[in-house]
């Protein structure tokens, strides 16, 4: 199957029904995205009875690889209607599960740590354009995480008949629900799996699905933070050899400025 960008996967046809095999690389180290198959199987199993994600069928290893075997989802990657996602991220944010997942990111502090991070593996003149660019305003940590997906790019948001499901729990944290929400509104993650940003209309449709002000008014105070990560993100992406980064870059630097 082809769409991913970092994991080698299968689609098993046949038996009772269509399934996913997922063979991770164990190889690559990416600064913004884990890349994590236990937590996968870890979050499969958790949610299964949501029914916003596939139903796991086993997980195991192979040489020095992780795999994870999954129904296969019906549907094609989201393209419109941002109020349905809203809505499915709202559903996710509000449940308490049980997962042993990694703290995210809480709080301009840590979105700075982050960025600086990220940015230390860069070598171009840009990394001075950035640094300057680095928003200023303090927002405090939440006194409470909540489960994340990590990654709800459009890429990993299937749509069918019969709702939404998200895929590629690869990467999920106990930490900020913004995070989710930056992630999803990114200009650059939506041109890279969408083929262009999201409008203002869009945007709104979307905030208003999720319908949670506290947390849409803390994104807001929280968003030059997000897109400063990205850019920083995009940057490093490019440098390593990913050049259809360089426009995601251009596209968060310009929602800083």
């Amino acid at each position: 199957m082809y769409g991913g960008r970092t994991n080698r996967v299968w689609k098993v046809v046949g038996g009772d029904g269509d399934k996913v095999l997922k063979l991770y690389n164990s190889e690559l180290r990416n600064p913004l995205f884990r890349n994590d198959a236990e937590l996968e199987a870890q979050c499969l199993h958790a949610l299964d009875s949501t029914g916003f994600v596939p139903r796991l069928r086993a997980a195991g290893v192979f040489g020095p690889d992780r795999w994870v075997f999954y129904d296969h989802a019906p549907g094609t990657p989201w393209n419109r209607q941002a109020e349905n996602v809203g809505k499915l991220l709202k559903n996710l944010h509000s449940l308490r599960v049980d997962i042993d997942a990694p703290q995210g990111c809480n709080g301009s502090e840590d979105l700075a740590d982050h960025g600086e991070r990220i940015l230390a593996g860069c070598q171009s003149k840009r990394v001075a354009q950035l640094r300057q660019l680095r928003p200023r305003k303090h927002v405090i940590p939440l006194t409470q995480r909540q489960l994340i997906h990590g990654d709800p790019v459009a890429g990993n948001i299937l749509v069918s008949p019969t709702g939404l499901t998200l895929i590629d729990w690869q990467c999920p944290a106990l930490g900020d629900p913004c995070e989710d929400l930056a992630m999803f509104l990114s200009p650059a993650m939506q041109q890279l799996y969408r083929g262009q940003p999201l409008s203002a209309s869009e945007t709104a449709e979307f905030l208003s699905g999720y319908d949670q002000s506290d947390v849409t008014a803390r994104y807001e105070a929280l968003r030059p933070w997000y897109a400063w990560r990205m850019a920083a993100y995009c940057l490093w992406r490019a440098e390593t050899g990913a050049v259809d980064y360089n426009a995601g870059y251009e596209l968060e630097i310009a929602a800083l400025l």
